[in-house]
């Protein structure tokens, strides 16, 4: 199984999964209902978490599809499939980068109105009508994004030649805008590098607490530093999509890439658990954790330090740079 394979596996997930969460949180706040509005935003964030190895292997699928030999230009296509378009690859491209960013602030918002039911005992309503609201955009454009990779392959309905005609090689230009401008990179680099050191400390402290260490301090008085955590990794994910959208041929043939976004979509699932499970909110001073929230901790905290493995041996042991 290819990476495009694995593209064509995963985009039904922005699409489809975002109209069942905007569904399920209409129902949820309509009959005023915590339990329904509390499953949504948790579908909001699996979704968000999904839709980064959606738009990764996007770009190793057009490359595959149009036989982009390794060492050439990123937006070299000298050999199409028959029948492939590769206006129409390019206006999904261009379309996909924008759903993406909205997914991830969906995901974002979704994440907030869970820490704040730890806070309130109910899901604020704003943070409710700002997560539909923009979930309601963020399908809009998911949908479009979907609609034009459909046409890449069929050409009856085909009329991506327009599109990327309107915004030709959007995607492609912002890529050679961050490679040519001479402070770009190191100012994403620093950014990064800001945010692994907030997404770090946070999941150390936390994983550490639930591991035995620091027994004077409850877990509720560490739940007030989640958000610098997920402050970091939305730090990470705006700097680390960005180092792909200027470079991608660095990244979408590396074994080690894909692993690092695998421990990343774990290390999102660990943090969900800490976020929404009732037996860690149990654990007060002096108290020893249960198994399972110590077992959840190690787990995120090897799988945070693999991420950062990861990423550190990119040029070392992956085709990066």
């Amino acid at each position: 199984m290819s990476l495009a394979h694995l593209h064509l596996l995963l985009n039904h997930f922005p699409t489809i999964g975002m109209i069942m969460a905007v569904a399920l949180l209409a129902a949820g706040m309509a009959r005023k209902s915590n339990e329904l509005n509390r499953a949504s935003l948790a579908i909001f964030v699996g979704i968000a978490l999904l839709t980064i190895p959606t738009y990764v292997t996007g770009n190793a699928a057009r490359e595959e599809i149009c036989k982009t030999p390794p060492n050439s230009a990123p937006d070299a296509c000298p050999e199409p499939y028959p029948g492939v378009s590769e206006a129409a690859a390019e206006a999904h491209e261009t379309a996909a980068l924008p759903a993406m960013a909205l997914m991830e602030i969906t995901g974002a918002l979704a994440w907030l109105g869970l820490w704040h039911l730890r806070r309130s005992a109910r899901l604020p309503h704003w943070a409710l009508m700002a997560t539909l609201l923009c979930a309601i955009v963020t399908l809009g454009l998911a949908s479009r994004a979907a609609l034009l990779g459909g046409e890449i392959r069929h050409a009856e309905l085909r009329e991506a030649q327009q599109a990327a005609a309107a915004a030709p090689g959007a995607v492609r230009a912002l890529g050679s805008w961050i490679v040519n401008t001479p402070w770009m990179w190191p100012t994403c680099e620093t950014i990064h590098f800001l945010g692994l050191s907030l997404l770090f400390g946070v999941a150390a402290a936390v994983d550490l607490r639930m591991l035995g260490l620091m027994k004077s301090v409850s877990f509720p008085a560490l739940h007030r530093l989640l958000p610098w955590g997920i402050l970091g990794f939305g730090l990470n994910l705006v700097t680390g999509m960005l180092f792909f959208v200027a470079s991608p041929q660095q990244y979408d043939q590396s074994l080690l890439f894909y692993l690092k976004l695998v421990l990343i979509l774990a290390a999102g699932a660990n943090l969900l658990y800490f976020t929404m499970f009732e037996e860690v909110w149990s654990v007060g001073p002096g108290d020893n954790p249960p198994l399972r929230a110590r077992a959840v901790a190690a787990a995120t905290l090897v799988l945070v330090v693999g991420v950062l493995y990861c990423g550190r041996m990119l040029p070392f042991l992956g085709t990066s740079f």
